[in-house]
């Protein structure tokens, strides 16, 4: 689900710049007051004309480069991109935005953003995963730099959800290993899941395709260390009662 931003900065102050833009006698050298061009920029944005109200953002830091608006309309062109799906362009915008004002007071926001350009473009399992990645490194380095502020929560969900999806992508690769036979290669996409995302919903199924592939391979301790393992975690699941079947089946004879 695609995510709507509400920018409360945005609005703050609009009044007061459009009454103060005619009386700036600096402004008379540029080819508009800075007031109007914020403001216009604002109600392209408002009628969800995205390139229109980026440009106008941009134009307000380029002809106002000192103006106390113009650090703030580097954000609201970058949140303009965005809002436009213009993932690529609204990235570029933000690592400038953070690169030339670390100590920014929206600072946090703009490293949400950012990870939230990447989080909107993650696609299905069975393809590439680079945004899935992007996307929680960046949520991570909000967490860790910014843990106290309201973007943090949302962040550490997304988080979540992105570790689940990486986990589900080597699920698809294990489970195509271990129909081929490749019982290998299927233990350690397996064990990725275990031990690099074992908060996931995906750990469960990955613990009986473990104790499946060291089964195939005539491992029966691995098979019931790991059936062990996904019993004392995970009693109730139906993954358990597969994995617990396995390692108790009778040999057969001759075997």
């Amino acid at each position: 689900m695609r995510i709507r931003l509400f920018l409360p900065f945005a609005f703050s102050g609009l009044l007061a710049l459009a009454a103060c833009a005619d009386s700036d006698t600096s402004l008379k050298q540029v080819d508009q007051p800075v007031g109007n061009l914020y403001n216009d920029a604002f109600d392209q944005l408002h009628g969800e004309n995205y390139k229109k109200a980026a440009d106008l953002f941009d134009e307000v830091e380029r002809q106002h480069p000192y103006s106390q608006w113009a650090t703030q309309a580097e954000l609201m062109a970058a949140y303009s991109q965005y809002s436009g799906l213009h993932y690529d362009d609204a990235i570029g915008d933000l690592d400038r935005f953070i690169q030339l004002h670390p100590g920014n007071k929206d600072i946090a926001y703009a490293y949400y953003l950012k990870a939230l350009c990447y989080f909107e473009q993650i696609t299905d399992v069975r393809r590439d995963q680079t945004n899935t990645l992007s996307a929680l490194s960046t949520f991570q380095d909000l967490v860790r730099r910014f843990p106290d502020t309201a973007y943090a929560k949302d962040a550490q969900n997304k988080i979540n959800l992105a570790k689940d999806r990486l986990a589900a992508k080597d699920m698809v690769v294990g489970r195509f290993y271990e129909d081929h036979f490749m019982y290998i290669a299927a233990i350690n996409r397996f064990r990725d899941v275990v031990e690099q995302y074992q908060t996931t919903t995906q750990t469960p199924e990955a613990l009986l395709r473990l104790v499946e592939c060291y089964k195939a391979l005539g491992l029966d301790g691995e098979a019931k260390r790991n059936a062990a393992v996904l019993g004392y975690n995970y009693p109730d699941s139906q993954w358990y009662s597969q994995a617990y079947a396995l390692v108790t089946e009778p040999k057969n004879k001759g075997t």
